[in-house]
């Protein structure tokens, strides 16, 4: 059976609602990523100049694929970022922390 003979799933209407301390959103300047087999961990974190010690703000887990799907939203999203207002020009994005980050 091709793509265009393929019944259509019907549209599913989803509500999402976001509470006032969610909505507020939580600021980070550093993502520290680790993985298992079966899942992605995601560590949002907010380091402040002159600060030597800081910590998890947020953290987020998701499957594989979510990570994936994650991954490709965001290359989208930053596509339509740079169409907008231009080419975003950053460094190479750190290692896994060494021995003077430690993270526990």
């Amino acid at each position: 059976m091709t793509e265009d003979k393929l019944p259509k799933k019907p549209a599913v209407k989803m509500e999402i609602k976001v509470d006032e301390a969610v909505a507020g959103g939580t600021y980070a300047n550093l993502c520290i990523v680790n993985h298992s087999d079966s899942e992605f961990v995601l560590d949002f974190v907010f380091i402040q100049p002159g600060r030597p010690k800081t910590k998890v703000s947020s953290r987020i887990i998701m499957s594989p694929k979510n990570a994936k799907r994650t991954l490709m939203l965001l290359d989208q999203q930053i596509k339509n970022y740079e169409k907008r207002f231009g080419k975003l020009e950053i460094a190479a994005p750190m290692a896994m922390p060494g021995p003077e980050m430690e993270v526990n």
